[in-house]
């Protein structure tokens, strides 16, 4: 190449890039085209990098050529970038000129409340109404507030019951929310009354109303003379007042190391009203609250005289109280992040419309 076609292939380069700024109409894309020309691997930056391939007694003329195309094609860049950077300038100025903050604004799309939390809220101010405390406990315990203060100890079979997710450091996940039990009369003494809300873990078959991860409410009444109808009647109001009805319970035995007598509170299934299905595994009930007196052995491990004292404890199960409420089916959509569930407002009392 020589000095005349070299000069013809400058002009060639500049006249296309002039062609090309034409139909730019965004920075980036001016940005995109320099770097198309000038840059190392651009159109007229390959024509820089070849001087070493002229004679010696040529580069300066050669050297001279490409540095006036460069200034002429950096002057039509820097020219079209001003022009954009004024457009774009006037276009925000507009929009400010045409906004009125007197305006109402537009209301943003709301997300909805998770069904177990939904009941959860509704349980609490129920028994905040009744003067309980609202307490919560760790979710990863030792081993001695999930079972050895809860009359269950190492050698204890009750603790196969459980099917516990052991942690490397010594701990367990939570199984249920009693430890929250011997921590509240620790703290609190008695008289007691609290409940404490919170998840659970346990090492499970899951299957349309048993899950691994599951939430409960922890319910503790200790003071003088309270017995099992005490506990049976705070029973039928509290899920008569969350299910906005009279509820068909059924009461009957149930063993739980941390009190004596122990009751299982089960009620109708809303799902097939009682005719069977697989949420009620065929039975027409569904537990819902395993109950009973406090144990003397856990009234003694938190610092309570059961001679002086008695009281009731339950595991209020939130999970399958929503399941109930809300006409879910299957327990394991609580934990799929789903969002197509919609809570009804009215404070969370409305239906919940779920895809079958």
């Amino acid at each position: 190449m020589d000095l005349v076609q070299l000069a013809e292939r400058i002009a060639d380069i500049e006249a296309r890039a002039g062609a090309d700024l034409k139909a730019v109409a965004a920075i980036d894309a001016l940005r995109g085209l320099e770097s198309n020309v000038l840059g190392k691997q651009g159109s007229l930056g390959l024509l820089i990098a070849s001087v070493k391939q002229f004679p010696p007694d040529q580069r300066g003329q050669v050297g001279k050529l490409l540095n006036e195309g460069k200034t002429r094609i950096k002057g039509l860049l820097d020219a079209r970038m001003a022009e954009l950077q004024t457009a774009a300038h006037t276009d925000n100025a507009d929009d400010a000129a045409a906004f009125d903050p007197t305006l109402p604004g537009v209301a943003a799309a709301m997300g909805s409340v998770h069904p177990v939390t939904a009941v959860q809220w509704e349980v609490e101010r129920l028994f905040e109404r009744l003067g309980f405390t609202v307490e919560a406990g760790p979710e990863m315990e030792t081993e001695y507030h999930n079972f050895e203060a809860l009359n269950i100890p190492a050698t204890h079979p009750a603790r196969d019951m459980q099917d516990t997710f052991w942690l490397t450091n010594g701990m367990v996940l939570r199984t249920h929310t009693s430890p929250v039990q011997h921590r509240a009369m620790k703290k609190f003494g008695a008289p007691l009354r609290v409940i404490a809300p919170g998840r659970c873990f346990r090492y499970e078959t899951i299957d349309a109303s048993h899950e691994n991860t599951f939430h409960q409410i922890e319910g503790l009444v200790i003071d003088r003379d309270i017995g099992l109808p005490h506990l049976i009647a705070m029973a039928k109001t509290l899920l008569a007042e969350v299910m906005k009805r009279e509820v068909e319970l059924r009461v009957r035995p149930g063993y739980f190391p941390f009190v004596e007598p122990g009751i299982e509170i089960d009620m109708n299934c809303r799902i097939c009203g009682g005719a069977g299905c697989p949420t009620c595994k065929q039975s027409g009930w569904v537990e819902i609250l395993p109950a009973g007196m406090v144990h003397p052995n856990v009234l003694r491990a938190g610092g309570i005289d059961p001679e002086q004292w008695s009281g009731f404890a339950f595991g209020l199960g939130l999970t399958r109280l929503a399941m109930m409420k809300y006409g879910i089916r299957d327990i394991r959509v609580l934990n799929s992040g789903d969002l197509r569930p919609i809570v009804a407002p009215a404070r969370l009392g409305g239906p919940i419309v779920w895809p079958e």
